[in-house]
């Protein structure tokens, strides 16, 4: 079923609603992105029906996400939009407001309620890496290109993917990453961490089918327990994660006997 389809995005949701797809339609620009690109993926996250547990990302075409459209910087933008120059020339708080807005579209893919994945192909470049980045995994084709070539051109990346960049490869990494701008490609990708899984081109997407399946066999309340135990894990002592696996726990067993709390 069809839940949303404009500006470059598509949702879908299977029959049974627990697996929606979110895939960018604009292969002729190779899936260059705008902010009614971003509105849509928005809107997308905001559609999900409660059922979803595993929600995929892809790209129709050749690439994944070659990027930011390069006509925002051009003086007249996009119809019925301010260009990044307008933007640029009003206040602090204004470009802090329209930035906080573009960059919804990539923080519901690690919500705790359901896995994301990217399912990654061609190019993935700037914001095309970083809303890679923004999903829990990522599979990838063997033809994969990641760049973060924000640096490169005077701007630093701002769509949410410098925290998921350096906790998969260290800031050192992460820093010679997107200070040269240089590809990253599928071996290297899944020797860092960045890519679970790396892939012929020709199997991305059985892959991907596979690995739906095998996180979907998981009882949904232990899967949501386990993301957060291993996304907060991080900001917590050692000491604090082990009584945070305690809780967790307790209410595992508590929910499996079926004494509420």
């Amino acid at each position: 079923m069809t839940l949303l389809d404009q500006d470059g995005v598509r949702l879908t949701v299977d029959d049974e609603a627990v697996v929606a797809t979110v895939t960018l339609t604009n292969p002729a620009k190779r899936n260059a992105q705008s902010p009614a690109l971003w509105r849509a993926l928005t809107e997308a996250g905001r559609l999900l029906p409660g059922s979803v547990r595993v929600a995929v990302l892809r790209g129709e075409g050749k690439s994944f996400s070659a990027g930011l459209d390069r006509q925002a910087f051009t003086p007249e933008g996009f119809d019925g939009e301010p260009s990044f120059l307008d933007l640029a020339r009003g206040s602090d708080a204004e470009l802090d407001v329209a930035i906080a807005e573009y960059q919804q579209a990539f923080t519901w893919w690690r919500r705790t309620d359901l896995v994301s994945i990217a399912a990654v192909q061609g190019h993935a470049i700037g914001a095309g890496f970083q809303l890679a980045l923004a999903c829990d995994l990522r599979v990838c084709a063997d033809d994969v290109q990641f760049a973060m070539r924000e640096t490169s051109l005077g701007l630093v990346p701002d769509l949410t993917g410098t925290h998921p960049l350096t906790a998969l490869v260290g800031y050192a990494r992460a820093l010679e990453i997107c200070a040269t701008g240089r590809f990253v490609h599928a071996a290297e990708a899944e020797r860092l961490g960045l890519a679970n899984l790396a892939v012929p081109a020709a199997e991305l997407d059985a892959t991907v089918r596979d690995l739906t399946a095998a996180l979907l066999a998981a009882p949904r309340d232990a899967l949501i327990e386990t993301k957060a135990l291993l996304r907060e894990a991080h900001t917590r002592t050692y000491e604090e994660q082990l009584a945070a696996e305690r809780a967790a726990q307790a209410r595992r067993l508590r929910d499996l006997a079926g004494i509420a709390d």
